[in-house]
């Protein structure tokens, strides 16, 4: 079994703890299925959240989609002019028999703009 890691990001309406634990809930189901995923795949989760976002831990959304047994981190993002608001970032560590060309990166709404080299 490979490790490989997966990439995802959202960006919020507004910065609203329930709101946000609703986008990085769907932000982390989207990745788990398009990989098709369990949480026994999952090695470890680093969430990033931009300079502007206080009112939640992003990591506080994956223990409520029963993610319990999974180290996650939070972090904040760097603090860079122009960069997009109230984005939510995920690189997780996998293990998965798919080669890295077909690891599906989950960029939803406006955060599609990232990456658009990866973003599906």
């Amino acid at each position: 079994m490979a490790v490989r890691a997966v990439r995802g990001a959202v960006q919020l309406e507004r910065d609203e703890a329930g709101h946000l634990e609703e986008q990085v809930c769907a932000l982390l189901t989207d990745i788990l299925e398009r990989n098709e995923l369990t949480s026994d795949d999952l090695i470890s989760i680093w969430f990033t959240a931009t300079p502007d976002l206080h009112s939640a831990f992003p990591a506080a959304a994956a223990r409520k989609l029963g993610i319990v047994d999974v180290p996650l981190i939070c972090a904040q993002e760097l603090d860079i002019a122009g960069a997009m608001p109230r984005v939510v970032r995920i690189l997780a560590h996998i293990e998965s028999e798919r080669p890295k060309s077909s690891i599906t990166h989950v960029y939803l709404g406006a955060a599609g703009a990232l990456r658009k080299d990866i973003a599906q």
